[in-house]
């Protein structure tokens, strides 16, 4: 199992608060490609990987994902707490509002709700870890989206950091697709 050690995978200390920053980051909290999917759909498909590498792959992968969905709910925390009513409402989080109060709750940028179907799982390893490149790609951008919506070096460095990691990811995953096309010398 995992051994959970009671800090952030990197230190968040926001001090400035920004609730449309904060609407703008639920697109990694609850999204498509969000951090929580990514960490379902990994923990998921390890089942399914033909031998011990992949599955312990995907289970680092998925259980690093869950920290990042920690570390994104502070994010969204940090920037909205003690926000008015009306500052929710200016930030397009009225809605959240009267749902939630100032609760983190997993939906996208426009308020639509996590849902399981952003959990990819097909039983064919090969589609499934092309599919989870692409997905780290994904997210790399949606970083580079959301670092290009602020200029608070509090946002940025985690935000730095996240991205950076999506990369690693994506190395991680061709490095084990490519392993496994020579071990079962299939082509992709």
């Amino acid at each position: 199992m995992w051994i959970y050690e009671k800090k952030l995978e990197y230190p968040i200390n926001i001090k400035r608060k920004d609730t449309a920053m904060a609407r703008y980051l639920f697109a990694q909290y609850g999204g498509p490609d969000g951090e929580l999917a990514a960490a379902l759909r990994y923990l998921n498909q390890r089942y399914t990987m033909p031998d011990e590498r992949g599955k312990a792959l995907l289970t680092d992968i998925g259980t690093e994902e869950m920290a990042h969905v920690e570390m994104i709910a502070t994010m969204i925390y940090q920037l909205s707490d003690d926000a008015s009513i009306k500052e929710f409402e200016a930030a397009g989080l009225g809605g959240h509002y009267t749902q939630h109060d100032h609760a983190l709750f997993p939906t996208d940028t426009n308020g639509v709700p996590f849902t399981s179907a952003y959990i990819e799982a097909t039983g064919d390893y090969w589609a499934d870890l092309e599919s989870n490149m692409a997905a780290e790609q994904r997210a790399r951008v949606m970083y580079e989206h959301l670092m290009n919506e602020t200029d608070d070096p509090d946002v940025l460095a985690p935000l730095s950091f996240l991205r950076q990691r999506e990369i690693v990811h994506y190395t991680r995953f061709k490095e084990l697709r490519d392993y496994y096309i020579s071990k079962y010398k299939r082509n992709t």
